[in-house]
């Protein structure tokens, strides 16, 4: 085993995989979700493939980002990166599945979308997308491994801007504010204006509104 794994990627934190075996110029997926806590809206995920020959400064966890710096390290991911593809889950998919497997289930079809084939992932968390090649879990990835950063990034300025197109349908609930996540004022204007197609009906707010608890 090498001192420095993926010394390519400057790890901010000392990491080494279990599953497979680091080798230098392997080609590695990050992948990440976004979307687990809103009441609406699809779980999004990306997965990148960064390119070590064109690296791009500051990628961190998007959390810990403001949204313009998200942005802007969104169009250097999406110009220097070796490959990038984004994946979703769906409403209905999380109603019918639960919010883990709809998010599993979108990491998987981010990583199956990708043009460049990838020779191990590492996906953030604790749970491990179903995929053919080695799959490496990595907790609190988004922020130790910059792959994953990179994959928050597109992911999060991904669901952002569909937050703000489904504003523009309907202003009346705020998400260009609240992206979704179950604040006062979202869950004051589910009780004033009912759930939308795009809630999540199995999340309890939205349950208990169209129950009419």
């Amino acid at each position: 085993m090498t001192d420095h794994p993926f010394a390519e990627y400057r790890l901010s934190q000392p990491w080494h995989p279990n599953t497979f075996t680091w080798r230098p110029g392997m080609r590695m997926a990050g992948v990440d979700e976004v979307g687990r806590g809103p009441l609406v809206g699809a779980v999004v995920t990306a997965a990148v493939i960064l390119d070590p020959d064109n690296p791009i400064e500051g990628l961190a966890d998007s959390k810990k980002l403001s949204q313009r710096r998200r942005e802007r390290l969104a169009e250097q991911i999406r110009a220097h990166a070796l490959d990038w593809a984004l994946g979703r889950a769906e409403p209905r998919e999380i109603d019918e599945l639960n919010i883990q497997q709809a998010a599993l289930l979108a990491m998987e079809r981010a990583v199956r979308a990708l043009s460049v084939p990838a020779d191990a992932v590492l996906a953030d968390g604790h749970r491990a997308p179903d995929l053919d090649g080695p799959v490496e879990t990595v907790i609190k990835g988004d922020a130790r491994v910059p792959a994953i950063s990179a994959a928050s990034i597109l992911a999060k300025v991904a669901r952002d801007e569909e937050m703000l197109v489904l504003h523009q349908r309907w202003p009346q609930y705020g998400f260009d504010r609240h992206k979704g996540y179950p604040t006062r004022d979202h869950r004051d204007a589910l009780m004033r204006h009912g759930a939308l197609d795009d809630h999540r009906r199995s999340f309890a707010p939205v349950a208990a509104v169209i129950s009419g608890e």
